[in-house]
C-alpha cells in the first residue's frame, strides 16, 4: 500500500516553508498568449537557490527534531537539490550539511553548494555509484538523509505548495503544465491542485532523450533507472522516477508529452531573448510543449511550471547563437 499525499499535508508544508521562500510570480507570457489562450509562467526560476528544490527541502527539515538537526543532514546530488539542502540547513541552524557529489561534478555546481554551507565530498565515478556510496556513509555517520524526489511525503509536499500559490494568484487557470524528471514536483502539484479544483487539467512534460515517466506508466513498470539517448539540454530530468511519484501520478495525472530536444533548445532561446527570462532546459519543456502541441495541452488559462534558473553561461552562449 502507497503512501498517501493529501491536500492537508501540502497546506502544512506551506505553512512551515512560507517564511524562508519566496512567493514566485504568476507572470502572463508576452508571445505564446493568443486570442483562445493565456499562458501564464509560474517562475521557480527566480525562487530562492533558483529552484523549486527549496520547498521540498525546507518542508523536510522544518520537522527534524534537534537530536537530528544536532547531528546534521546529507543528500546525494551535486544540482539543484544538494543547493536546496545547503541552504536550508544554513537558514535553519543545522551546521554540518554533507552533499555527496560524483567526483567529476563541476567545480561550478560545487562553489555554488559551498557557497550556501554545504561541505562537499565527491564519491565515486557517476551518480549511481555516488548514491551507493554516499547512502553507506549517511548510515555510518548517523546522518539524517534529505531525499530529492524518492519516496519521502514530505519532500513531495513542499513542491506542492506551488499549486497552491498558482490557484490563489489565478483561480481562473484550468490547466497546470509541469516537467517530469523523478516525478515529485507534478505529483506534489497534482495532489494540491486536483484537490483544490478536481476538473483542472494536469499536463506532464518530458524530454525525448529520457521519457522515463512516459514508460513507467504505459508499461506499469517502476523504472528507478533509466537510460538517456543522445544528447541533452534537460540535465535536471535526466534517470529513474521517484517511488511515490509512479505510485501516485497515474491517477492524478490527465497526459505527458514528450518533446524534442530541438524544441527545447528553441524554447530556452524563446525565453531569454524575448520573454526576458533565464532558464533551464528541462524548465523549458513546458515552453516546447506549447511550440509543438498546443491544441494537446489545451485549455484557456494555462500555468506553465518554470521549475529552476541554474543553466550554464556557455550552454547560454550557444543556445542564444543557434
Amino acid at each position: 500500500m502507497h503512501t498517501q499525499l493529501t491536500l492537508d499535508d501540502i497546506q502544512a508544508a506551506h505553512r512551515r516553508i512560507a517564511a524562508g521562500i519566496y512567493r514566485t510570480p504568476l507572470e502572463e507570457s508576452l508571445y505564446l498568449c493568443g486570442e483562445r489562450r493565456r499562458y501564464f509562467f509560474k517562475l521557480e526560476s527566480l525562487q530562492t537557490v533558483r529552484s523549486f528544490k527549496i520547498r521540498g527541502a525546507l518542508s523536510k527539515m522544518t520537522t527534524l527534531t534537534a537530536e537530528a538537526r544536532e547531528n546534521g543532514v546529507a543528500t546525494v546530488s551535486s544540482g539543484n537539490h544538494g543547493s536546496a539542502v545547503a541552504y536550508a540547513a544554513a537558514r535553519l541552524g543545522i551546521e554540518k550539511a554533507v552533499i555527496i557529489v560524483p567526483e567529476n561534478t563541476p567545480q561550478a555546481k560545487t562553489d555554488r553548494i559551498a557557497f550556501y554551507g554545504g561541505e562537499v565530498l565527491r564519491l565515486g565515478r557517476d551518480y549511481d555509484e555516488a548514491h551507493r556510496l554516499g547512502m553507506a556513509y549517511i548510515e555510518e555517520h548517523g546522518l539524517t538523509f534529505i531525499d530529492a524526489y524518492y519516496e519521502d511525503p514530505l519532500i513531495y509536499a513542499g513542491q506542492g505548495t506551488i499549486a497552491l500559490e498558482i490557484l490563489d494568484q489565478n483561480p481562473e487557470i484550468d490547466t497546470i503544465v509541469c516537467p517530469i524528471g523523478g516525478g515529485g514536483l507534478i505529483t506534489g502539484i497534482a495532489a494540491a491542485a486536483k484537490a483544490l479544483k478536481p476538473d483542472i487539467r494536469i499536463i506532464g512534460v518530458q524530454t525525448e532523450a529520457c521519457p522515463a515517466m512516459i514508460a513507467s506508466l504505459r508499461e506499469n513498470v517502476f523504472y528507478e533507472e533509466y537510460p538517456v539517448t543522445g544528447d541533452t539540454v534537460c540535465d535536471a530530468l535526466v534517470g529513474g522516477v521517484g517511488k511515490l511519484s509512479y505510485e501516485l501520478l497515474g491517477g492524478l495525472l490527465d497526459d505527458i508529452i514528450e518533446v524534442k530536444e530541438e524544441t527545447i533548445r528553441r524554447a530556452v532561446k524563446h525565453m531569454i531573448l524575448n520573454e526576458k527570462h533565464i532558464a533551464e532546459g528541462g524548465s523549458c519543456t513546458t515552453v516546447a510543449a506549447v511550440m509543438d502541441e498546443p491544441e494537446r495541452v489545451g485549455g484557456t488559462n494555462i500555468a506553465l511550471v518554470i521549475s529552476g534558473g541554474n543553466i550554464d553561461a556557455e550552454l547560454i552562449r550557444k543556445l542564444v547563437s543557434e
